[in-house]
């Protein structure tokens, strides 16, 4: 992990994780940028049959829309992101950074490769 200025679509992908997550009420905020600068977003979804986390389904509709790389990801979430959200971004981003921030939008982790 490491910590890093961020150029401003990073920080763009950050504040849209952060609007999903306020717009939902969800625990956790993702977004996720593909090859082409087009971006993801998603929240947690917690139904009686269905359980996912903010980061794969992120991760999900940016493969289910074509995208075949991912440049970047961000996760705004009070913890740590799973193990596996992670390899979900690595499955299609193996050089991209996640970015971890706080509810308030402050990064606290970047992690790399």
């Amino acid at each position: 992990m490491s910590e890093t200025a961020l150029d401003s679509e990073d920080e763009k992908i950050i504040t849209l994780a952060r609007s999903t997550r306020a717009r939902a009420a969800a625990p956790e905020g993702a977004a996720v940028r593909d090859e082409t600068g087009r971006t993801y977003t998603a929240a947690t979804v917690a139904l009686p049959s269905l359980r996912l986390s903010a980061l794969r389904l992120a991760v999900a509709m940016a493969v289910s829309s074509g995208a075949e790389r991912l440049e970047a990801a961000a996760l705004v979430s009070e913890s740590d992101p799973d193990p596996g959200d992670v390899a979900a971004v690595r499955d299609i981003g193996p050089d991209a950074p996640v970015f971890r921030a706080a509810p308030d939008g402050a990064l606290r982790a970047t992690l790399k490769p």
